[in-house]
């Protein structure tokens, strides 16, 4: 097996989503941008809601790395470790990515069910606390 040609977008990713700069994920994201997170069965949609529910989620995880990157084309996974709090946690980012090079679908799987439920509440007190998420409510599909 040959090595992965790394799409840019993916460097770039790997770079930023630890540091939980929504700022920086924006530039990565299509305006349509789809997030499917591992916490809940719905989605986010748009550019602004969508990289600031990241940035958030670059916050409440710790020690986080990318293990391994599997992928071409429009389409990654990207194998990652990490704690929230004092939980240790594995989980896959599903990417897909248009012909710009914007991820238009980005779907996070993670174990084990309770660092989930951890992630969910910590989320859900970033999210309660953060005023631009009343202006997202309406993205959340």
């Amino acid at each position: 097996m040959g090595e992965i040609k790394m799409h840019p977008t993916i460097t770039k990713l790997q770079e930023v989503v630890a540091k939980g700069d929504d700022s920086k994920i924006a530039g990565l994201l299509a305006e349509k941008v789809q997030f499917l997170p591992p916490t809940y069965y719905k989605s986010w949609t748009g550019r602004e809601p969508v990289a600031a529910v990241l940035g958030h989620v670059g916050q409440v995880f710790s020690d986080f790395k990318y293990r391994r990157v599997m992928g071409e084309g429009n389409d990654w996974a990207l194998e990652f470790q990490c704690k929230v709090g004092n939980l240790d946690a594995v989980g896959v980012d599903l990417l897909t990515l248009d012909d710009d090079g914007l991820i238009t679908k980005f779907e996070v799987v993670m174990r084990p069910h309770k660092t989930i439920g951890a992630l969910r509440d910590a989320m859900n007190a970033r999210v309660m606390a953060d005023p631009r998420f009343q202006n997202f409510r309406d993205s959340l599909s």
